[in-house]
């Protein structure tokens, strides 16, 4: 079948970005489509290609700062979605977290949607973006969240079938655009964790960019009042090696944030390192309590340092922590991926 793989842009290579490599490797005769690509980003030589693919933008990209800061252009992604030219393809396939699902569909074509979430900064998290967001950006909330709202229920409209990355999303996906979803969690290249020696050491991680949902405040609030040592990494600031050497040596990760789905907590758990985490979310999904890791209830100093003490007072093996991480592994996506496109 000619087939279309849609992303929202490419600019990084984050947890979507390897959902979509997937897919490729899947479908290695497809299309991608976006509304912006930096090539440098992926290490691709030229525009044209990524994957050996071939690659196609939206109007987005040819815009001022489009492909730098695509988020800027969120109130024209409607429109560019719709301008993409998706004539001929019969399978449409789109990783989604923003408004690429809203193409117009060709005739006869079936259109599968791997959801990240619905876009967190319309629904489930709009205050907490609002309440962080500058001048600037709390003025476009208010000029074009109705706008964009409207615009992502109607986008839904083009989806034959979604697919949630997580039984959280999934949740969303019904309340929010009213549609029942398969659950497929991410890949996670757990074969390259899992190659790690754990060498645990005296040191608590926090990986992550530091966004303010992602509570990186609060680890380090509750790390200098038990006056414990917390190393920070993530947001492109170290390399896959030292990243894996980092989980590997960790006391435990400390995952403080509420996440779709979370990949960072498989990957520590694939090098054998434990996690402390907020029992919210898709980390309910990935860790195992007192198993692989502790939860704590409310996102507070107290409740976290709480949850550290109780942590340092029990034992977690390293193997426990690999075999749960198995469960994510990139087959069993691929595997479950296949199974819904071949109906």
């Amino acid at each position: 079948m000619k087939t279309a793989l849609l992303h929202y842009w490419l600019t990084n290579v984050r947890g979507g970005e390897k959902v979509l490599a997937a897919l490729g490797e899947m479908l290695p005769e497809a299309d991608i489509f976006t509304h912006a690509y930096r090539p440098e980003r992926f290490g691709e030589p030229s525009r044209e290609r990524l994957w050996g693919h071939r690659v196609t933008e939206s109007f987005i990209a040819r815009l001022p700062f489009g492909r730098k800061h695509p988020q800027a252009c969120l109130p024209l992604f409607p429109a560019a979605s719709r301008s993409l030219k998706l004539d001929g393809y019969e399978l449409v396939v789109s990783s989604e977290s923003g408004p690429i699902k809203g193409i117009c569909k060709p005739k006869g074509a079936r259109h599968v949607c791997y959801c990240h979430t619905p876009m967190r900064y319309l629904w489930d998290m709009h205050d907490e973006y609002y309440r962080t967001a500058g001048v600037g950006g709390k003025l476009a909330m208010k000029l074009f969240t109705s706008y964009l709202r409207k615009e992502d229920l109607k986008s839904a409209e083009s989806v034959d079938e979604f697919v949630a990355n997580s039984a959280f999303v999934a949740e969303r996906i019904k309340r929010i655009y009213g549609r029942d979803s398969v659950v497929v969690h991410p890949p996670v290249d757990v074969e390259f964790f899992s190659a790690a020696e754990r060498t645990a050491g005296d040191y608590y991680l926090f990986v992550g960019a530091p966004v303010a949902y992602k509570r990186l405040d609060l680890a380090r609030a509750a790390c200098a009042k038990m006056g414990r040592e917390l190393v920070v990494a993530g947001g492109g600031a170290a390399t896959d090696d030292e990243l894996r050497g980092l989980y590997a040596g960790a006391k435990a990760l400390l995952f403080p944030g509420l996440e779709d789905f979370g990949i960072v907590p498989v990957e520590a758990q694939a090098a054998g390192c434990p996690v402390i985490a907020y029992g919210s979310g898709g980390a309910l999904e990935t860790v195992v309590g007192g198993r692989t890791g502790m939860f704590f209830k409310e996102q507070t100093v107290e409740s976290l340092c709480a949850a550290i003490e109780e942590f340092e007072s029990r034992e977690f093996a390293s193997d426990a922590c690999r075999e749960n991480a198995r469960r994510f592994a990139r087959p069993a996506f691929i595997d479950k991926m296949k199974g819904i496109l071949a109906r």
